[in-house]
């Protein structure tokens, strides 16, 4: 659903549990001011801290798991289908990268932000997510080189 406000994005966020997930909460001050739906995974930590959001279930663990890839992809062609968002917001894991692929094929804008701990090699997801989107934001100066593209937003934690 687009957003009606001409200040408001409609975002679907989407992150995998434990510090992924952290990591989109602690803007939450930036978020809370847009419609957003979440993608994740229907685990304990996850379900605490979305209990008042609107978020569709995951298929997990995705770490070299083909199926799971495919369910997740026909998920984001289904979940960008109905919610329609005006940009992607992740900090990964690899649960993004369907819905990088969705994304890029669909022309949303898809911003991922790399992890505060990976700053001397990339993460899998950043790996792949870096060629389905030229939005790539990094926490530390450190991260450049890795991601040289990428503009440093600074540290979430």
């Amino acid at each position: 659903m687009k957003s009606s406000q001409p200040d408001e994005l409609n975002l679907l966020l989407i992150c995998s549990s434990g510090g992924h997930l952290a990591q989109l909460m602690s803007v939450r001050d930036w978020w809370c001011k847009h419609p957003r739906h979440w993608v994740s995974f229907d685990l304990p930590d996850v379900r605490a801290r979305l209990a008042d959001e609107s978020v569709t279930w995951a298929y997990h663990p995705t770490t070299r798991s083909i199926p799971n890839l495919l369910r997740n992809t026909f998920l984001a062609i289904r979940v960008m289908q109905q919610r329609r968002p005006d940009v992607i917001v992740s900090t990964g894991a690899g649960v993004a990268v369907p819905f990088f692929l969705v994304a890029r094929l669909l022309g949303v804008p898809a911003i991922f932000i790399e992890v505060i701990d990976r700053f001397d090699t990339p993460t899998l997801t950043g790996r792949i997510c870096q060629w389905l989107t030229p939005y790539i934001g990094i926490q530390l100066p450190e991260q450049r080189k890795v991601y040289p593209r990428a503009r440093l937003i600074g540290p979430m934690l």
